[in-house]
């Protein structure tokens, strides 16, 4: 081959080569400003569960590890204390209700003619009194009885008015009924006893500890015996619904992104898949960019935080992942976007949207 024709061949060769790095450079610069790439890592809530009672722990019921789920059970107090409040609490009603029911029904018709045959029969006596306390006033001004007789026949026939006028009130109350006012306060009573019951059985539901939301128990502190109470938490658990990506964006790119935006989030353990999320919230301050947070620009720069929502069905994102987020930039600002955690309902309100 002639040096000429090696010359023009190398000559192309560099030429392509120019062109070609013109050409990638050109389609990478485009593929950048169509997409906003951010760094950051997986986060999730923890929460640590306590008992809200105090007393020692009769049963755990899941170990470290366990998935969890919304008003699962997840242990219980010894629970003997609590139950006795309860019984306690319903024998107080029910003896309070026969108070109420007794006096709301009102005095009985036997107690009434009861009543009524104890006045007949001192009336009765009353009137045998007086004729006895005439005859003894008779003879006693014939000189015939002493002034003695006199007085005793006079004090019996006062006994014998006063129990007739005895009598005749207990007639009156019983026709009359009870007090309107002894009804209102035996009811009070009987509100009051109500009331420490559902305080009873309150105190009982406390001491069942149920889960607040669906979870993987992290760490298990208390066993079977030890003490329980609301200062002491039984279990540390990781919830797994929702779950977000913390990163955060400079103050340059901050006007590309919207809440609700779609995205999409790649982890180094599971670099074939894309999981499918959106912007739930954009941080209205600024802060120093976080040592623990890659970006290319300077981390003296000043960013705002975002956290972009992930549905993940299989819980493979776990708290502390790396993760890096891709956010195209040709979406239109979504007006008034759902911007709620990654629910079952939000799920398919934002599946519904994608399509």
């Amino acid at each position: 081959m002639k040096s000429g024709t090696r010359f023009i061949l190398l000559g192309g060769l560099i030429v392509a080569a120019i062109v070609g790095g013109w050409y990638w450079k050109t389609r990478e610069d485009q593929s950048r400003a169509q997409e906003l790439v951010l760094y950051g890592t997986v986060d999730v809530r923890q929460v640590e569960l306590s008992f809200n009672a105090s007393e020692r722990i009769g049963s755990v019921l899941v170990e470290e590890g366990d998935r969890i789920k919304t008003g699962e059970l997840l242990g219980k107090l010894e629970l003997r204390k609590f139950q006795l409040a309860v019984d306690r609490a319903q024998a107080q009603i029910e003896v309070q209700q026969q108070v109420v029911d007794r006096l709301v029904a009102g005095t009985r018709p036997e107690e009434i003619r009861e009543a009524e045959a104890s006045l007949n029969s001192v009336e009765a006596e009353l009137k045998d009194v007086k004729a006895t306390y005439q005859r003894v006033l008779a003879l006693s001004r014939k000189n015939v009885a002493t002034q003695q007789d006199l007085d005793d026949a006079r004090s019996k026939l006062d006994t014998a008015e006063a129990n007739v006028k005895l009598q005749q009130a207990a007639l009156d109350l019983a026709n009359a009924g009870p007090r309107k006012e002894d009804i209102a306060e035996a009811k009070a009573l009987l509100k009051r006893y109500k009331v420490e019951l559902k305080q009873a059985e309150h105190d009982l539901a406390d001491a069942h500890l149920y889960a607040p939301s669906n979870g993987i128990v992290q760490e298990r502190i208390l066993e079977v015996g030890d003490m329980a109470s609301p200062q002491k938490p039984v279990y540390t658990v990781a919830l797994i619904d929702p779950v977000w990506v913390r990163a955060y964006v400079s103050e340059t790119d901050l006007g590309k992104i919207s809440e609700g935006m779609k995205a999409e989030v790649v982890t180094d353990s599971f670099p074939d898949k894309k999981y499918a999320g959106w912007i739930g919230f954009i941080s209205p301050t600024a802060e120093f960019t976080p040592k623990p947070v890659e970006t290319p620009e300077l981390r003296t720069k000043l960013v705002y935080q975002i956290r972009v929502f992930v549905k993940a069905p299989n819980n493979e994102l776990r708290l502390g992942m790396p993760a890096t987020v891709h956010i195209p930039l040709d979406q239109h600002p979504t007006k008034n976007a759902d911007t709620r955690p990654a629910t079952a309902d939000t799920d398919s309100k934002h599946e519904q949207h994608d399509h």
